[in-house]
């Protein structure tokens, strides 16, 4: 099993950054794909991004490509999700998920696909 712990979160204006972090415990964090995923207020869950547990592949939403950057230290345990360009819509909470593969090189970007979730942290982009 792994625990997730997401930090980073907070306010910021439009046009600017953040970069999210996601604490893994477990010894074996190199063997789970990882995602980002986001929940705005009265909406559903979304998507956002996933990298392989290799680190070699990613996938984003066509809402964040371009300006998002997900990425991973496996030495560290740890998730990243770069946020630039920041805008209002993106205002949400923002989880990370993990899920156990054999494979390298597989994405993961259905949520019910992930079993392990952190508690979440507030992204808030003013305009």
């Amino acid at each position: 099993q792994v625990q997730l712990v997401e930090s980073g979160g907070g306010l910021v204006q439009a046009g600017g950054s953040l970069r999210l972090s996601c604490a893994a415990s477990g010894r074996t964090f190199s063997s789970y794909a990882m995602g980002w995923f986001r929940q705005a207020p009265g909406k559903e869950r979304d998507f956002v991004a996933t990298i392989s547990w290799s680190g070699r592949n990613t996938y984003y939403a066509d809402s964040v490509k371009g300006r998002f950057t997900i990425s991973r230290d496996n030495a560290k345990n740890t998730v990243y999700l770069q946020m630039n360009s920041l805008k209002p819509e993106d205002t949400a909470v923002y989880y990370c998920a993990a899920v156990s593969t054999y494979s390298g090189g597989s994405l993961y970007y259905r949520q019910g696909e992930y079993p392990y979730w952190g508690q979440g942290t507030q992204v808030t982009v003013s305009s």
